[in-house]
């Protein structure tokens, strides 16, 4: 019997536990995982890669718009991610899928719909959302499909970039060098098609979609 594994990774405990239920409940052959945010992910997988499925909310702490899906799709390729988010903004999933998610899942969606999602991802397919269209290019297509090319030291740089830190600070927090952090702006430049750091953080600010913040605050009241 295959055991497949399954991390959750949200910051709401109780919707975690109830999602871990949905799940889990009954099946022998799923093993679920709870993670309350990206640095417990991480430490799970570099402890063991051999995962199935990451369940990625978009909206938690430390996480800025995409930069969450940017990361894990990074730093483990060969995993497949399925966001989970109360954000039903068409755009917000298209977006999600430029970024490399293997499926969108709204919050609102029942036990059924939910197992039906999961299964359709870990059968290797893409799961879609009803009514929602993510075929076609728009203006920032392109640049989505830049950003996930950026390896995961670089997507930390891309974020400190937007946050206004200079190189020394960013090789601080990172523990790398100033030559190495000059480097990874180069690299993110030549990636992103852009010719300075204010437009790589002008592309940076583009992973919130805009209104994303908003939207955020008006999913966390769903949620």
């Amino acid at each position: 019997m295959t055991r497949r594994r399954i991390i959750i990774v949200d910051d709401h405990p109780l919707f975690r536990a109830a999602l871990r239920q949905t799940l889990a409940g009954g099946d022998a052959t799923v093993s679920v995982e709870e993670a309350g945010d990206l640095a417990n992910l991480s430490k799970s997988l570099d402890a063991d890669r051999d995962c199935d499925l990451v369940l990625l909310d978009l909206n938690m702490p430390g996480v800025r718009g995409f930069s969450g899906l940017l990361l894990v799709r990074a730093q483990y390729p060969e995993i497949p991610v399925m966001i989970i988010s109360a954000v039903e903004d068409a755009t917000v999933v298209r977006r999600a899928f430029e970024l490399g998610a293997s499926g969108y899942l709204h919050k609102s969606e029942g036990p059924t719909e939910i197992r039906r999602a999961i299964e359709t991802v870990l059968a290797g397919e893409v799961f879609v959302p009803k009514g929602t269209t993510i075929t076609g290019d728009d203006e920032q297509s392109a640049l989505m499909k830049r950003l996930a090319t950026l390896t995961p030291q670089q997507v930390r740089v891309l974020m400190m970039l937007s946050d206004g830190l200079m190189n020394k600070q960013i090789a601080y927090e990172l523990s790398i060098s100033e030559a190495t952090v000059k480097a990874h702006v180069s690299a993110i430049l030549q990636k992103l098609d852009v010719d300075s750091r204010t437009q790589a953080v002008i592309a940076a600010a583009r992973i919130e979609e805009g209104q994303f913040e908003a939207l955020f605050a008006t999913g966390a009241e769903k949620a």
